[in-house]
């Protein structure tokens, strides 16, 4: 598979199918048994720990499901964080684009206490852009959210596509979420099956109910 610079990737299959496991392999979290991954021309799966671990952090970032902010600093401290433990300075002009994409300006002083769930993924979201990476990874990034929050957020990650360049690889169950996808690979039983290209949220549903719990078409 190949997923394509400056595009917005989701992965979908059943559960159990390997949507999560293929995520954790193409950041670098996982090591794989067989096969190759390669970030533009680097193959990760020959590097060494301490390399891999430099890779991941100066070129993929990452948006979890639970936002991993650290409660004693406030937003525009856990934006920066990454940058801080690297002993790198932002980039002031980028770091401002991604405050106002993700729309925080007004909120970089409040603690995560202070902010609410949607806010606090935003303070995700603008962490794993601020370092300008080259790839996001999201593993259900608006899956503790309320509908209204997660479409703030996936319009957040779709305007980082448009707007920054980003490239981005979403795993997600929800088919409205993966509307916002420039294309879809559906997974099953460890294996690509199907993919679709500028999906609808109608369309994702559609096609969800054509696998069987084997993930197989019916």
């Amino acid at each position: 598979m190949d997923i394509a610079r400056g595009q917005f990737t989701a992965i979908m299959g059943p559960s159990g199918s390997g949507k999560s496991t293929l995520m954790h392999c193409l950041a670098g979290l996982d090591t794989v048994s067989s096969g190759e991954i390669y970030l533009d021309e680097t193959e990760i799966t020959k590097l060494k720990d301490k390399k891999l671990t430099q890779l991941r952090r100066d070129r993929i970032g990452f948006i979890f499901q639970a936002y991993n902010l650290l409660p004693t600093l406030n937003a525009l401290e856990n934006i920066t964080l990454p940058m801080d433990i690297a002993g790198r300075k932002p980039d002031r002009q980028w770091l401002q684009r991604v405050v106002e994409t993700v729309g925080l300006a007004d909120r970089l002083k409040h603690r995560p206490t202070q902010l609410s769930g949607g806010q606090q993924q935003r303070v995700a979201v603008a962490r794993a852009l601020a370092a300008r990476p080259e790839i996001i990874f999201g593993d259900e990034p608006t899956g503790n959210l309320d509908s209204r929050a997660g479409a703030e957020v996936l319009s957040f990650l779709r305007r980082s596509v448009d707007e920054l360049g980003q490239t981005m690889v979403m795993v997600t169950h929800d088919p409205v979420a993966a509307s916002y996808a420039d294309r879809v690979l559906y997974l099953a039983d460890g294996r690509i099956v199907d993919e679709m290209r500028n999906p609808t949220a109608e369309q994702v549903l559609d096609r969800m109910k054509n696998f069987d719990a084997r993930g197989r078409t019916s």
